[in-house]
Formats: structure tokens, sequence, C-alpha cells
């Protein structure tokens, strides 16, 4: 993609950003919950997914128990951002330090191969590319959920799913943050009749800020999915019907097959952690790009005096976007599947690797050029791929009564997927997290598609212990390819800067664009932007940036929720 066309991609994500944000007024007034030394705390993007998941853990449930609930309790209430439709990864931490990461991202139709999303001989645009069956992967989040409760889990999994069904059987008032989805995705969440119908007036308009939306048909699956366990989704009517909708979408229709879905299974994978300064952080590893994002970053600024600088220096945030630049750079020749792609997850992490690389950095200039760097087990078969195109998410945390702690984020990839809708749940446009062009410069890219295969993500939940084995924090982000980012100032400004976890959600961020930088419109990175430019970044850019986080924190006092004050979500103590 050439720079001019890059930059209007990211034009028009930030316009939609722009208007999601001006119509998301909170829906409750409250987003950080007073320290809870005994019973735990769940922070969501929903207060309603969060009273879920609170309710789970006065029920005497895991923190892993509490995920689940809020996780489809969010598919019912933030159904543009997630569901039983979707996947994610999950990120457990018990308080004796064992750190569990779980895989339940999407995966490719057998009958995929690389040009999965070619028309006429040529590339799909990515807004082509997303409505209809050619973007759905094979949902995850059940076989996640499934995989987790059984290492994790304390309570009957039926139990978790009381208050997702109560949700969906006696309706949710709309917010103004769906409302305004709804506007923005107007012909992907009317693409189908059933979101015509839930959604939608007799005129096509979407339903105002507090109608009542009742969808009996997503109580009826999650009641057969509570009764018969993730069979019920896989098998059965419900994966007659996914592969159907797939197969006969009046756009992009894709052959998806009923044994598609039956062979999909949830992974349970080795976490990436490394340590930054006196605490160690763990993160999610591939197929999510995310975890060693954030890693190399973390240990490339480990050598400058960050907490000096404080977060009002312009120096501090340049540092970060050059250690951004760069690891971007690495993730867009190196990363993907690892159950297709050898991806050199020691070498990217290698201390001695991340020196190199920090060496690059300056604090007084900007690099001409970020370039992927060559970690030991790299493979020279990939070319440097173009930045995808990333939208949407959820993400959401929990802490129990024992201490133990879950960082979930989930997924249906852009606001309402792929418009297709099963069961009252929206399936996901996931596979536009491939590359669509699957070559470059004659090489093919480590993140093509392929049949099988799990597209990579920017999907970050994180896990933080200190000196003494104690959790920190626990936190993650959504908003696609700034989810790194986002996650990345979360831990700066609690672990550098001294901030509480509220505090560093609500600060801005400076994130890596083509032929530059942007930073978070309205915030206080604006003014800025001539010292950043100064630096040598030479296109700096004010942009309304589509952010929600969610993070946990131990403090003295006990645990404390936060949630991102842009977003309508809150934390709920049981």
């Amino acid at each position: 993609m050439h720079h001019a066309s890059r930059r209007k991609v990211f034009a028009r994500l930030s316009l939609s950003a722009a208007l999601l944000i001006a119509a998301a007024l909170p829906i409750a007034t409250v987003a950080a919950a007073p320290p809870a030394p005994d019973h735990g705390v769940v922070s969501a993007a929903d207060p309603r997914a969060a009273a879920a998941g609170a309710e789970i853990l006065r029920a005497g449930g895991s923190a892993t128990d509490a995920a689940i609930a809020t996780m489809l309790a969010l598919g019912v209430v933030e159904p543009q951002s997630s569901g039983l439709g979707g996947g994610g990864f999950l990120l457990t931490g018990s308080a004796d330090g064992q750190v569990d990461s779980f895989d339940g991202r999407e995966a490719a139709p057998k009958a995929a191969d690389s040009h999965w999303f070619f028309r006429d001989g040529r590339p799909l645009d990515h807004g082509a590319a997303v409505p209809g069956g050619r973007s759905v992967g094979v949902p995850g989040n059940l076989a996640l959920a499934a995989l987790a409760h059984a290492r994790h889990g304390r309570l009957p999994w039926a139990r978790l799913f009381t208050p997702a069904i109560r949700l969906a059987r006696d309706g949710y008032a709309i917010t103004p943050r769906l409302n305004a989805s709804l506007a923005l995705f107007k012909g992907v969440a009317g693409l189908d009749p059933a979101g015509r119908a839930l959604w939608f007036d007799a005129d096509g308009a979407p339903l105002p800020v507090g109608t009542v939306v009742k969808n009996p048909a997503l109580a009826q699956i999650l009641q057969r999915i509570a009764e018969k366990g993730p069979r019920a989704f896989y098998s059965g009517a419900n994966a007659d019907a996914i592969a159907h909708h797939v197969t006969t979408s009046p756009i992009n229709p894709a052959p998806m097959t009923i044994a598609d879905i039956g062979a999909y299974q949830a992974r349970a994978l080795p976490p990436v952690c490394a340590p930054y300064r006196t605490w160690k952080v763990c993160s999610m590893g591939p197929p999510s790009a995310g975890g060693i994002i954030v890693l190399q970053v973390l240990g490339m600024l480990d050598r400058f005096d960050i907490r000096t600088l404080g977060p009002a220096s312009p120096v501090a945030w340049h540092l970060m976007a050059e250690a951004e630049r760069l690891a971007f750079a690495d993730r867009d020749r190196f990363v993907a599947d690892p159950g297709f792609v050898s991806v050199p997850v020691k070498g990217l992490l290698d201390p001695a690797y991340i020196a190199a690389r920090s060496a690059l950095i300056s604090e007084g200039r900007t690099l001409p050029q970020a370039d992927p760097g060559a970690p030991a087990g790299a493979s020279d078969t990939y070319a440097l791929a173009a930045p995808i195109e990333e939208h949407g998410t959820t993400h959401f945390v929990a802490v129990d009564a024992h201490g133990d702690v879950a960082s979930y984020t989930s997924t249906i990839e852009n606001g309402f997927g792929s418009g297709l809708i099963v069961n009252g749940y929206v399936l996901n446009n996931e596979l536009t997290d491939f590359n669509i062009d699957p070559d470059r410069d004659g090489k093919p890219t480590a993140n093509r598609v392929e049949g099988g295969k799990r597209p990579r993500s920017s999907m970050s939940p994180v896990v933080v212990y200190d000196s003494a084995g104690h959790i920190r924090l626990v936190a993650g982000a959504a908003g696609g390819a700034t989810i790194p980012v986002q996650v990345i100032r979360v831990l700066i400004g609690t672990l550098d800067w001294g901030l509480d976890a509220r505090a560093a959600i609500a600060q801005g961020v400076v994130m890596p664009i083509p032929d530059g930088i942007a930073v978070e419109a309205g915030t206080a990175l604006e003014p800025m932007i001539p010292a950043l430019t100064a630096l040598g970044h030479g296109h700096v850019i004010a942009l309304p940036l589509r952010l929600k986080a969610n993070a946990i924190e131990r403090t003295a006092e006990g645990w404390r929720g936060a949630a991102d004050p842009r977003s309508e979500g809150a934390s709920v103590s049981p």
C-alpha cells in the first residue's frame, strides 16, 4: 500500500473513532471501584457485564469463572465488540506466581488459501472484504472458556451463564456507545435481517438510547450451551447454522463446513514473560503479537530514565514511540500463527537483541526508518508486510478472593463483525486480520491466509508481578492496533510514574503511523506536537483515537479496579 493510501486508511479509521467517542457518554458515574481487600473485583467495558462477573465472584467463583461470565454478558450488551461468534486470548495469574495463557483465536476454514480475499485476480480492499461470509473465522470464545474453566474454574459451568441468559431474556437498554456504533456501522449491523430486527426501527434507524432490547434467540443458545457444554456450539444445529450463513451469505459467500467448526480447539500456550526494572511482566504470545510488542518496548526503554523524565516530557513519549516503531517492524515481518510459521519468540525477546535494538534509539533524534531486526532463529523466508487495518474488541479483568487474576481480551474484530448473525450473536470478521495480499517483494508474508490458520492479533492482556512475587497489576485494552500502545502507557504510568491505574489509563497515547506518529487529540499530549516534530518526527498529527482499557491494581488497602473514562466501563466488587 502506498504511503498516501495508508494515510487515508488511518484518517478513515480516525473519523470513525471520533464519531464513536463523541457519542459515547458514560452510563455510570463511577469508573474506579474502591479497594476491595477480601472479595475481589471485576472491571469491564460495560457495568452490566462487570456486575455479571461480580455476581460470580460473590457465589464463590474464581477469577477465571468471573471472566467467562463477563465475556458472555458482554456478548449480550456490547454486541458490536465481542460475543459467542468471536474469539480471544486469556491470561491467568495465580497468587503463587503461576501464569497460563489460552488461545481462542478464530481459525480459517480448511478451504482457505493465500488468495482467499482475491477477486478477478486482485486483492480486495479491506472494507470490501469485511462484510459477509469470507471474513468469518471459526469462533473460539466458547472453546477457550471451556479449556480455561477446566483448568481454573470453581463453579459449575452452567452457573457462569446465568447473568448473560438473564440479560438476553429480560432485555438490556441501548447505551450511547451502542447507539453510536449502530449509526457508524449501520451497513454491517443491518446487513442481516436478524440485526435489523434487533437494533433498528421500521424505518431503518438505530433504536434510540434507553430502548430495551430482548434477544430470545441468544438466551436460548446460551441456555443450551450451559446445559450441554461447548459441544452445543460446535456441533448440531448451531454449527449447521454457522456453516449455512457463511456459505450462503448474500455478500462474499465462502466455503465453511460443519467439519471446520467441529474441528476447532482452543490451545493452552506458553505465556511470554520478561523483566522490566524490578517487575516481571507477562503477556500473550503468538498468534498475538501484542505481548511481544509490549515486552520488546519495555526492554528497549529499560536503559532510559523514564521515571525522571515524567509524563509531561515530550522526550519520554518520543522514546516510547521510537521503541514501538521498531517493535511493530519486527511484528510485521516475523509474527504469525506458530502452528504454521516458526516465530522466533526467544530471539525477539532475547535481552541482547533488545539491547541492540534499544541502541538505535536516541533521546535527541528520530530514526529515519524503523526496519525489522535479525533476531536469532529468524528465517529470511518472509517479507515485511504492510500494516493491517484493525478495529474493535473489548477487554476485561477480574481478581478473586484468593488473589488469582484473569485478563481476557475478546473480539469480533470490526464493529458488528461480518454482519452475519446466528442464533442472536454476531459472527466475526477476524480473517481480515490476515494479510489480504499474501506476498510482498516476491516473498510470502508470515501472516498470509492458510486453511486452519489463525490470524495475527494485537491483543495484549498483561499480568505484572512485583519483586516479592505479588501481583501488582492486571490490565489490557481494546482498539485494534492501538492495543499494545495503550497497555504500554498504562504500564509506564503505573510502574514508572506512580500513577494509579485509572489515571494511567486516562493518559493519552502516542503511536506510530505510516510516515510518522499520531498523538491522541484533546489530551495533554497534543501540545507536545511541536516538540515531537523538533525531535525529527516529520509527520505528527493529532487524532481522536478509539481507546478502551481496563485494569485492576493491588494497593496497600486492597484490590482496586479501573475503567477507561473514555468508555462506559466500570469496576464492580462483589
